[in-house]
Order: C-alpha cells, then structure tokens, then sequence
C-alpha cells in the first residue's frame, strides 16, 4: 500500500518537485545534518582556545581539527552499508545517540590532553558520517529529475558548520571551551526527538545485499571519478570550514570571536549555495557545473596564498567557498544517476572522499604553517588539485553523456 502510494506521488506530479517526495522526511534529514555538521567542526572554532590550554604546535591544532573529518570519512562508508542494511532512519538513530554520549561523556570528564582531543575527534566523527545516512533519506524518497534539489536541501545542513563558528566562541568565552561541550548536547537532542518524530524510511528501499555486492561499485572508473571530485569541492568545503578558525588568528592576529565571525561568513556563502548548485545541475548538467567550479575554486584558492589582508582574504574565501558548495550540490546530481541502486553506500563512498579532502587540507594548512611559517603552501596545493580535477572531468565528460543520459529527464 506504502508503495502504491509512493509511485502515485511520483507520477501525479512529475515536474512539482514538493509534490514528488516526502517533506517531512527531507526536513528532519535536513535538521539532522545541520546539528550534526555543527558538533563535526567544533573543534575548529574551539581550536584557539584549546591550543593555549594546551600548548599545542601548530602541526598539532591541523592534526586536532583534521580528526573529525577522517574519523568521519571513514564512518561514511560503514554508514553507507547500515544504511542498506537496516534503513537510514534507524542508522540516524544510531549514529545521534552516540554522538550525544560521546560529548556528555567530554564534557563531564574534561578534555585535558592532546590525545585527549584527538579522542573526542573520533566521536565527532560520528557526526560528519551522517551525511551518508541524511542524503539517502532524503533522496529515496525523490524520482531522477529532482535528485539534485533533494540531494541539495538536505545537503544545505552543512550550514551547520556556521552555527558552530558564530556560537562556539562566544559560549567558550563566557563559561570555558569544556562547556561548550556540553551545552551542544541541549540542541542535539532536539533535533533527535524532531527527527524520530519526522522521518520516514522510503519504501523503495533496495533489498540487502552481499558485502561483496556493496562494494561493487568500486569496480567502476565513474565512482573513482566521483570520489576524486568530491574529494576536492567537500574536502575543501569542510577542511576550510575547520581551520579557517585557525587562519585567521595566527595569519591576521584576530581574536577567536573575530575569526569565529569571519569563518561564519564564509562558511555561510558555501552552504547557501548547495542546494542552488544541485539546482543548477539539475537545469545545466552536473559536468558543466563541475567545470566552472574547478576553475574558480583554484583561482580563488590561489588567491588566497598571496591575499595580505583580512578583506583580501576574506573575499576569496567566500568566492572559493561559492564555487566549492556548488560543486558539492553538483556532484550528487550526478551519483544518483549512474548509481541509482546503489545510492546508499555510494554515498558512503563518495562522502569518505570527502573526508579524506578535507582531512588532508585541514591538516597539510597546520603542516605548512609550522614548517615554512605560512598557510600559502597548503592553498596552492589543493589550488593545483582542483586543476588536476577540471583536467580528470574534461576526459570523462564525453563517455558519461554518452552512456548516462540516454533519459530525456536528466542532464548530465
């Protein structure tokens, strides 16, 4: 019955895209992945703070920051097969819960060491990996020609990395960074009851498969294609958002609350965009979008390298960041249409990519400051990546139109 009424929905209204899905479950995704993007990158605005608590180098607070986007990167993937297994709902459930101990558990026992923070990092990971829970909740409830504006909403929930960069500083100022710990648990759980209440499992979910079935898609040069590209418009996207904190204190001399400011403008102007860059893919094609990504994140990133003041660096940031979350929106209007049947732990894989991106920006910045004295080395670096990136899709672009969009409904 659940299905008959599903397909009815696709059908009834095939170009109203509101119509087609399931909102209640695309907000409580959304809701989910913005708290959660939140407690991800907290360490990141914390950062200042903990580093003069701790005497931390700067290799250190890179290392410290960059944790949580790996330990994320890995717990995609192991999201993405929970997903598939036993529906995303539940797997949500799951992955909330631990987070919300997790930073209990910080809070009343203290951090006081580094190993400590690389701790606590571990368990933040947890939070990133919801992104490969909260997009397949979403998008399964959605039919191909609105992939990228589902995948987009839901996806805009990493606008919660702006929530941490506004309100961490200041909380951390008044009652100690520790605090904060475990005053992020009070909107955390929330959004979990909201959640519980809200979300809806697709019944179009595909049957269980082999271990080995799931990671079939890995056979494919095209999910390699994928996670390569996402490795660089979200690993730059969250690498960014996790040590721009950082960059603006030790580069500018601001204090955490200024830099907390900063990083939120910027941070802000990614996620706004994602779910136009999904938009937009769906109007233009997700290649096209790529295309044009590439070549200002590089330019802007550059930019950066030799900016030599805080507006200076600021405004390339916000182009960077621009171009990078409609990357992100961009790449996931493409995966639904090559993997449509294995979008669950496509997910998981393409969002380790990112992870992975963003682990290595985040953590080659805090490498380069502490042995060349600057941040400019780590920039032109994941510049050049995203140049070899626009050069990788300039091969690709013409054997995926060729092969994926056969559909009159999708644009590659």
């Amino acid at each position: 019955m659940a299905t008959a009424i599903w397909n009815q929905r696709r059908t009834r209204d095939a170009n109203g895209f509101w119509a087609s899905g399931h909102m209640p479950t695309l907000i409580a995704a959304f809701l989910y992945f913005d708290l959660a993007f939140m407690v991800w990158v907290l360490l990141g605005p914390l950062a200042p703070e903990i580093a003069k608590t701790l005497a931390l180098t700067p290799a250190e607070k890179g290392l410290m920051v960059a944790t949580p986007t790996l330990a994320g990167a890995v717990l995609r993937i192991v999201n993405g097969l929970l997903v598939d297994r036993i529906g995303p709902k539940t797997a949500g459930a799951i992955s909330q819960v631990i987070v919300i101990a997790g930073l209990f558990g910080a809070w009343m026992l203290g951090v006081d060491s580094f190993a400590g923070t690389l701790a606590l990092g571990v368990i933040l990971g947890f939070a990133g990996a919801s992104f490969a829970i909260a997009l397949p909740l979403a998008s399964r409830w959605y039919p191909p020609q609105h992939q990228g504006k589902a995948m987009g909403l839901a996806g805009m929930g990493n606008s919660g990395t702006v929530l941490a960069a506004l309100f961490a500083p200041a909380l951390a100022k008044l009652f100690g960074w520790n605090a904060v710990l475990g005053l992020a648990c009070i909107p955390l759980v929330l959004v979990f009851a909201a959640y519980m209440a809200m979300a809806k499992d697709a019944p179009n979910a595909p049957a269980p498969k082999t271990l080995g079935q799931y990671l079939t898609p890995l056979t494919s040069a095209d999910a390699w294609s994928l996670m390569g590209f996402y490795a660089v418009t979200f690993g730059g996207f969250v690498g960014l958002a996790a040590s721009l904190p950082i960059y603006f204190t030790d580069r500018f001399g601001l204090t955490t609350v200024q830099a907390g400011y900063c990083t939120a403008a910027c941070v802000f102007a990614g996620s706004l965009v994602r779910p136009m860059g999904g938009a937009l893919a769906d109007a233009v094609g997700g290649v096209r979008t790529l295309t044009g990504v590439f070549a200002i994140a590089a330019l802007a990133l550059a930019g950066v390298a030799m900016a030599d003041s805080v507006t200076a660096a600021m405004a390339l940031f916000v182009v960077a960041m621009l171009a990078l979350g409609t990357g992100n929106g961009a790449v996931f209007q493409l995966v639904p249409q090559r993997f449509a049947a294995e979008i669950g732990v496509m997910t998981g894989l393409v969002g380790f990519a990112g992870g992975i991106g963003g682990f290595y920006l985040a953590s080659s910045l805090g490498i380069a400051r502490q042995v060349t004295g600057s941040f400019s080395g780590g920039f032109l670096i994941f510049a050049a990546l995203a140049l070899v990136a626009l050069a990788a899709l300039t091969l690709v672009k013409r054997g995926w139109r060729a092969r994926w969009g056969a559909a009159d409904t999708v644009r590659i």
